[in-house]
């Protein structure tokens, strides 16, 4: 694959009211092993007042190839499709980028929402992260015989008591991206800059209490500590939504949604200080 195809715009997905009128704009950006109208399908009733545009990161979707799914790449691709202005909501591997983005074009951002974000390297300091990073840096680093896409979506589900998703050409795509994909949790970040930053900011995370013990114990406590730790640090308020593990806006969407649309049209309780108790409003614990 040539460096041309790799500088071809990425795919786009919309959904909602035309370029007439006032409604607001979504740029909402995806996690691994998904592309954007698959990660936020459940957020489709909010194109109803919200003009939602759902991109997919290279190697993902329908956007291009890439030789290497990168955070830094996704963050250029980002900022160029905030254009002149738009709320930002990114999953998962996905808020890497848009958290990148999002202090490089502070101008661009109305809102940045962060729903489990997997930038765990920032929060080493908390113990669970501390323990999670050397856990997944040793299970990565491991020589491994060569797996296929099928296997690798294999393995990384069923060990984890999480259902194997139907293994279509587009999931096998993402799988495949997603096996070489530059780590996430090794991200450095600028919080600082984000902290700086005047616009409404949510983080959002599940309470895993319903997770497989296996998958909650080598990420799951680790992505809880390092959402609210990113939420303290840019001044961000922060919801853990129950009965849901990494994908709350699909497990729970009817509470994440109404996060997401009081956000979106200054109804919400945005400015609620980080050390404030956690998890007040819709869909908190």
């Amino acid at each position: 694959m040539g460096r041309d195809q790799e500088r071809d715009a990425v795919h786009v997905t919309r959904w909602g009211p035309g370029e007439a009128g006032d409604a607001p704009r979504v740029l909402l950006v995806h996690g691994t092993l998904s592309w954007g109208t698959d990660s936020f399908r459940e957020q489709r009733p909010l194109a109803d007042r919200f003009r939602l545009e759902l991109m997919d990161r290279r190697g993902f979707g329908r956007s291009p190839d890439i030789a290497r799914s990168d955070y830094e790449r996704d963050a250029e691709d980002i900022a160029d499709a905030l254009g002149s202005g738009a709320h930002l909501v990114a999953h998962s591997y996905g808020a890497a980028g848009a958290m990148i983005a999002a202090a490089r074009r502070p101008g661009a951002v109305r809102s940045l929402t962060l729903i489990e974000p997997s930038t765990l390297r920032v929060a080493g300091e908390r113990p669970a992260v501390a323990a999670a990073l050397a856990r997944i840096r040793e299970a990565f680093g491991e020589r491994r015989a060569p797996m296929s896409p099928e296997e690798f979506l294999r393995h990384s589900t069923e060990e984890y008591g999480l259902p194997l998703p139907e293994l279509t050409p587009g999931m096998l795509r993402a799988t495949a991206s997603a096996m070489g994909e530059r780590p996430a949790w090794d991200a450095d970040i600028p919080l600082a800059a984000l902290g700086r930053a005047g616009w409404p900011k949510l983080v959002v995370n599940g309470t895993w209490e319903s997770a497989h013990p296996g998958y909650r114990a080598f990420s799951g406590e680790a992505l809880m500590a390092c959402g609210a730790f990113v939420a303290e640090r840019i001044g961000a308020r922060h919801v853990r939504v129950p009965g849901c593990d990494h994908s709350p806006h699909r497990d729970r969407p009817g509470a994440v949604n109404r996060l997401l649309a009081g956000l979106w049209s200054g109804r919400s309780e945005h400015g609620t200080p980080a050390g404030a108790p956690a998890g007040t409003g819709p869909g908190g614990t």
